[in-house]
């Protein structure tokens, strides 16, 4: 089964995605798409690592997420994605229009034939006002479109606010995402 989780800053998605990944019953592997670019991010990777059972496989992989999915996913095998905005931000910072537009159209594509089990999870930025200024106008109309082609694809949706999942598509979860 594919899954998408998302939800605000702090709203639980991440610990969700943790959750199913450990009740998967499978081996886990965490695609982590951040960077450590400041004292902030650095303590946040921290943090989800720390949270991170010992024997879940790591792999770093801020810009080629397909690829990775595509060596990385295989029957039997529980890949969880942390997280797509993150991997968004980091292909518009890369200011390369073609890699950008590549990678964006690889993943939909790429996601109905990949085995095992997906978790990919990621910020829901669209629910507040329209930024201000160019950049991030264009970085929410991509993640507003990236995941809604992920949820045409994927088997299960989640949505968090203060820890609790609500079920968009799939069967309805638990609340205890602590």
């Amino acid at each position: 089964m594919h899954t998408l989780i998302l939800g605000g800053v702090r709203s639980g998605k991440s610990r969700l995605a943790e959750r199913l990944a450990r009740e998967s019953g499978l081996a886990v592997t965490y695609i982590a798409t951040a960077n450590a670019s400041d004292e902030e991010m650095v303590a946040r990777i921290a943090a989800h690592r720390e949270r991170r059972p010992a024997d879940w496989r790591l792999v770093e992989e801020p810009l080629a997420l397909a690829d990775s999915l595509r060596r990385e996913a295989a029957a039997g095998r529980c890949v969880l994605v942390e997280c797509l905005t993150l991997w968004l931000s980091n292909l518009l910072w890369a200011d390369d229009d073609a890699l950008l537009a590549r990678e964006l159209a690889a993943l939909p594509e790429l996601l109905p034939d990949l085995p095992g089990r997906l978790i990919f999870v990621g910020n829901e930025t669209n629910l507040g006002v329209i930024p201000m200024n160019a950049l991030a106008r264009r970085y929410c109309d991509l993640a507003g479109v990236l995941h809604q082609q992920l949820a045409a694809r994927c088997q299960a949706v989640y949505f968090t606010a203060a820890g609790l999942p609500l079920a968009l598509k799939g069967p309805p979860l638990q609340g205890d995402s602590q």
